[in-house]
């Protein structure tokens, strides 16, 4: 019998139901009477009332919002069954099961001896005969579901060796669809339900050997794993881990399949492959928030509008979330397992690790005021799903042999105790800033571009007015020039043309000088007369040469 187990001590009817202070609006579980186990009603039907809390407030406070309050969820437990193995068949063929199952009652009965037995109830019982799709559809297909809202979720096996923890949930079902294990199914579910255009998937599966080593199954070189604990959130974190994005089913099943090849397994009388450690799977989902959240919706009420900058500037919120599948060694006692040397010192390390884990949930079970949560790394890895703020659920499973009765015991008083257990699940929302960095250098980058856009055409729209004005300009003085040069010419002709008359004028008077005595007051007015034309027509040219320049200098400033 597993240590683990044995140190729970005392009767199911000496402990109480942890005390917590129940948020408003959330379900809690009843107390179960001294003396009776838990009715599975209650426990079934407070799990299903808080499978979705109300949305937290996004606030402030450096970008990450976090619910203050939460949902009271109990840890929900079912029991399953392993039929006989041929080996059992062979030696306990003249002996009853041990157990007797009463599914439609959810119920169990532990036989002490042929006249007396005890009777425990949990959540779920499955029979030998439950497929694997019903196992995965009551044990875990819930805390998926409240994964993909964005809540963290746990799922874990516990059992003694050889009754099938890893059958139902590590089995890749290769040759038989069917077969497939809670590991393979969830992740189905969650790659079917995410949009690979906003969310991702991403994850890491490692074990913990014996003396408290913590290994990468997809780099089995890294074999020494620090646990970081965040001193403000209490979160903890595994930061040199294999972290692997995730988008189809084929290369999870192919990272799957690394990490089945790099697990330990050894050969002990109670399984011929058992498990010598303990194996986790963490998938983390981020999932971005479609349509505005409360925050913003009550800001543009408040405002009586929502501003077009606003809604630019506002961070989207994504949800991020944690599904943690545990697949735990087995609890057995030595001398039945027939462990010898290094397997030996591997099944010690194994029980201790469960010991410390089966004392966690004693001390959450009774409220007390110390969890030895640091005792062991298994446990520091379970802080959130025992007492936390994960929603857990946990599959017992158990063998129907007789001689194994103490270890069926020990399984059973775990999963009773584990059911006491309450978390407080909280929906964790976070701004996403990185995104809205990523968002406005994209507006930036395009607004740099459109910004040199305008200003190449603007240039080159003042280059082409340039070279429009420069050219007007130069055909307007080719134009003052030749009709400067026209009128010049204009000009000198008529003065030539006016020398030339006088010259013939001269002429005549010196061949007719009486007739130029006679005419010459005459003579004398007419000069005066052809000087006093010869001076209005140079002013005349001057003032037309005066209003070219005035009409070159208004289209130089038209060009300006």
């Amino acid at each position: 019998m597993a240590s683990g187990a044995r140190n729970g001590g005392g009767g199911l009817g000496s402990r109480t139901t942890a005390k917590m202070d129940r948020q408003q609006g959330s379900t809690a579980t009843p107390k179960a009477p001294a003396g009776k186990p838990r009715l599975s009603a209650a426990g079934g039907g407070a799990y299903r009332r808080t499978s979705s809390g109300p949305l937290p407030a996004a606030g402030a406070g450096g970008g990450r919002n976090s619910s203050e309050s939460g949902v009271s969820s109990r840890v929900r437990v079912a029991v399953r069954l392993r039929p006989r193995n041929a080996e059992e068949q062979a030696a306990d063929a003249d002996f009853a099961d041990c157990v007797e199952l009463q599914p439609e009652l959810k119920r169990l009965k532990l036989r002490k001896n042929n006249w007396e037995s005890d009777t425990f109830e949990f959540d779920e019982v499955l029979t030998e005969f439950s497929s694997q799709k019903r196992v995965y559809e009551v044990v875990a297909k819930p805390v998926v579901e409240s994964v993909l809202e964005g809540y963290n979720g746990t799922v874990m096996a516990y059992g003694q060796t050889g009754t099938g923890k890893t059958f139902t949930l590590g089995r890749l079902g290769d040759e038989d669809t069917a077969a497939r294990g809670i590991m393979v199914r969830a992740m189905e579910d969650i790659l079917a339900d995410i949009t690979p255009e906003t969310d991702t998937v991403s994850l890491s599966y490692l074990q913990q050997l014996y003396m408290e080593m913590i290994q990468d199954l997809l780099d089995p070189v890294n074999d020494n794993i620090a646990i970081v604990e965040d001193p403000r959130t209490g979160d903890v974190s595994l930061p040199g881990a294999t972290v692997v994005e995730v988008r189809d089913q084929k290369s999870f099943m192919d990272l799957l399949r690394i990490g089945e090849a790099h697990r330990v397994a050894a050969n002990t009388k109670l399984n011929t492959e058992s498990s010598r450690s303990h194996a986790i799977l963490m998938v983390n989902v981020r999932r971005a928030v479609k349509g505005r959240s409360e925050m913003n919706v009550s800001m543009s009420a408040e405002n009586g509008h929502s501003s077009s900058m606003m809604d630019s500037l506002r961070p989207p919120i994504v949800r991020k979330s944690k599904l943690v599948v545990v697949d735990l060694a087995g609890s057995e006692r030595i001398d039945k397992s027939g462990s010898e040397g290094h397997t030996l010192e591997e099944a010690k390390s194994i029980n201790l690790s469960l010991s410390s884990l089966g004392k966690c949930i004693n001390a959450l079970a009774e409220s007390s005021a110390h969890v030895p949560v640091r005792d062991s790394k298994l446990t520091r890895l379970l802080k959130d799903s025992f007492g936390g703020t994960a929603r857990t659920s946990l599959v017992v499973t158990i063998g129907p042999s007789p001689r194994h009765r103490g270890e069926t015991t020990s399984t059973i008083m775990f999963g009773q105790r584990a059911m006491k257990v309450q978390n407080m699940v909280k929906l964790k929302e976070e701004f996403d800033y990185k995104s809205l960095c990523r968002r406005l250098d994209i507006e930036l980058d395009k607004l740099i571009a459109e910004n040199e856009r305008q200003r190449k055409y603007f240039d080159d729209e003042i280059e082409r007015i340039t070279a429009e004005a420069q050219y007007r300009v130069a055909e307007a003085e080719k134009e003052c020039k030749v009709s400067l040069e026209n009128e010049k010419m204009k000009y000198h002709q008529e003065y030539l043309d006016s020398i030339k008359i006088l010259e013939e004028k001269w002429k005549v008077h010196q061949q007719s000088p009486k007739k130029q005595i006679k005419e010459e007051s005459t003579s004398n007015g007419d000069v005066q007369d052809l000087l006093q034309n010869e001076k209005m027509l140079r002013q005349s040219a001057e003032d037309e040469s005066n209003d070219l320049k005035n009409q070159l200098s208004h289209w130089k400033k038209m060009e300006v």
